[in-house]
């Protein structure tokens, strides 16, 4: 299952002591589970905004810590500042960033707004997704009348929050009341122009903003605004829903830049805007050099956009990750002001770098042998097993690109790039299975230290070890399930893909017999320790049909190898 991860941006009332910005900070850094990545204090406007990531439930409790401590540190009949706002805790949105969808952290959204006003008296209103009412979608209409028209709204009908509504009094009065709800996840990006002009950037961003532009009457540029019946300017839409956009110049650059921000990726997702910037900067004499995002993205955003501009040149789509992203930090011109390192800029990378262990897939090839080689037991059969069958997948990946990119086969580009994508996706789970394979070994090892002192913790450790023995047998057999799908792929490119690269999928074929079998074999040494008798005989049974699939499958393909050698 994909692992779910949220963002959350909450913004506090306060941006001029370092002291309480930094305890409510430590809130959220101290929450195992949750990577801080940013504290942005503002001292005009009296305000914080403090951004971090991670799965569900830990985001979740380190932003209930954070309004807790926020309640308790900032006395909102003292705030001052030139933002609007409405309570300590001014704003919370949860964001969607990978594997989980907008409605799942609307209810993430309500349940921690309820928790908020049961557990710490402070009221809130939920909006965007969360909002139980149309009108509360926006955060205009929960933050209207800001702080000092609290006391008014508690007490009017249809004004007051969602939860902890009641009249004003003193725990209110301190920390005001606090908008909660779920949006999608907005992108802030500059794209950069061959001009120094700001009005010709600001046409081009009253083209495309969803927003557009005053009709006028006469001349277009000059002309009077005209205005609808209730006095209202009508505006003629711009080409790009949901985005914002003005043209500016940055002194720091000696460009002029159309500035957007992008606030639902799923309706314009950035390689659309991109593309239609540069339409409409071109139709009116100008390039865009490049891009320059503000702020972090999701992966799948660089994801969708390599994929994007390969489908273009009808490329195969089924390439390692990082050539996705590399096609779309290229194609976007994202290194065009200054080095763009997806590392940096990513949210999951950022996560990963931050929880970084070695694995023995991210080994090269000659230290992952000589890890092997050593006298520990793990790596062992297993592990080499599932990287038999990620290798297998390889070249049968590699078969259907090469024929994607084949000259004279460009009729069939996108029937091989969506074998190239399959073949990806198996090379994925196979080398995730390397590394779980080891970690299986280590859970039996784990469970066999486990004291054995009184009865109590003998029976402990024999149920431990149980399943953990348990765990063992059944990540092989996960691995020759995943193994078993690779012949499906080595047979139609061996069928008909580039004849020259037979021999390839020929390999492929034995690569994945290998990683069967020899999981298979780790099925049967784990099961047999087993002492559930049933259940060891139907993993064995299951791993011994799979064998036979896996023989039969490989004979077949290796005969149609012979007949093109």
């Amino acid at each position: 299952m994909k692992k779910q991860l949220v963002e959350c941006v909450p913004n506090f009332s306060e941006g001029r002591n370092p002291e309480i910005i930094k305890q409510i900070a430590s809130e959220i850094e101290n929450t195992p589970g949750v990577k801080l990545l940013n504290v942005d204090p503002g001292e005009a406007t009296n305000r914080t905004v403090i951004t971090f990531v991670g799965e569900p439930a830990p985001v979740v409790e380190a932003a209930f810590k954070a309004v807790k401590c926020a309640g308790e540190l900032i006395d909102m009949r003292q705030h001052h500042g030139a933002h609007p706002r409405i309570g300590a805790t001014d704003v919370l949105p949860i964001i969607p960033v990978s594997g989980i969808t907008l409605e799942e952290c609307a209810t993430l959204s309500r349940d921690l707004a309820k928790r908020i006003a049961d557990e710490l008296g402070i009221p809130c209103y939920c909006y965007e997704a969360a909002a139980f009412t149309e009108e509360r979608r926006n955060l205009a209409v929960c933050r209207a009348g800001e702080y000092e028209g609290i006391a008014k709204k508690l007490t009017t009908p249809g004004k007051e929050p969602d939860f902890g509504s009641r009249p004003m009094d003193e725990r209110i009065a301190r920390t005001g009341c606090t908008v909660v709800g779920a949006r999608d996840f907005l992108i802030a990006v500059n794209f950069n122009l061959n001009t120094t002009s700001t009005r010709r950037a600001n046409a081009i961003a009253f083209d495309v903003r969803e927003k557009g532009r005053p009709k006028r009457e006469g001349n277009p540029i000059t002309g009077t605004p005209m205005k609808d019946a209730d006095g209202n300017t009508i505006m003629i839409p711009g080409t790009l829903k949901k985005t914002k956009a003005i043209g500016w110049y940055i002194d720091e650059y000696g460009i002029a830049q159309v500035s957007m921000n992008i606030t639902d990726i799923n309706t314009t997702p950035l390689h659309k805007a991109f593309d239609e910037v540069c339409r409409c900067a071109q139709a009116r004499g100008i390039r865009v050099t490049g891009t320059e995002i503000v702020g972090l993205v999701p992966k799948r955003t660089l994801i969708e956009a390599g994929k994007y501009f390969l489908e273009k040149q009808q490329r195969s789509t089924g390439i390692p990750e990082k050539d996705i992203v590399d096609m779309a930090i290229h194609s976007m011109g994202l290194s065009d002001l200054r080095p763009f390192n997806p590392r940096e800029k990513v949210i999951e990378y950022l996560l990963e770098d931050a929880d970084k262990k070695t694995k023995l897939a991210d080994l090269t090839v000659k230290a992952f042998a000589e890890e092997t080689s050593r006298e520990s037991p793990a790596p062992g059969g297993g592990t080499i097993a599932a990287y038999m069958g990620a290798l297998g997948a390889a070249l049968g990946t590699m078969v259907a690109n090469l024929a994607a990119h084949k000259a004279g086969w460009d009729d069939q580009w996108n029937s091989f790039s969506i074998v190239a994508d399959k073949g990806q996706q198996l090379l994925d789970e196979l080398l995730h299975l390397v590394d779980e394979d080891t970690e299986a070994f280590q859970r039996i090892m784990a469970a066999f230290g486990l004291p054995k002192g009184s009865e109590a913790e003998k029976s402990a450790r024999s149920e431990a070890i149980q399943q953990a023995t348990l765990y063992a047998a059944k990540v092989p057999l996960r691995t020759m399930k995943a193994a078993i799908k690779v012949f499906p792929l080595c047979r139609d490119m061996a069928e008909r893909g580039n004849p020259a690269s037979v021999s390839d999928a020929g390999v492929g074929a034995l690569a994945a017999r290998a990683a069967v079998i020899g999981a298979g074999l780790n099925v049967r040494i784990n099961a047999a320790s087993l002492k559930d008798r049933t259940t060891a005989d139907a993993l064995i049974a299951e791993a011994q049909a799979l064998t036979a699939q896996a023989i039969q499958a490989e004979r077949e393909i290796m005969d149609i190898v012979e007949t093109k050698l």
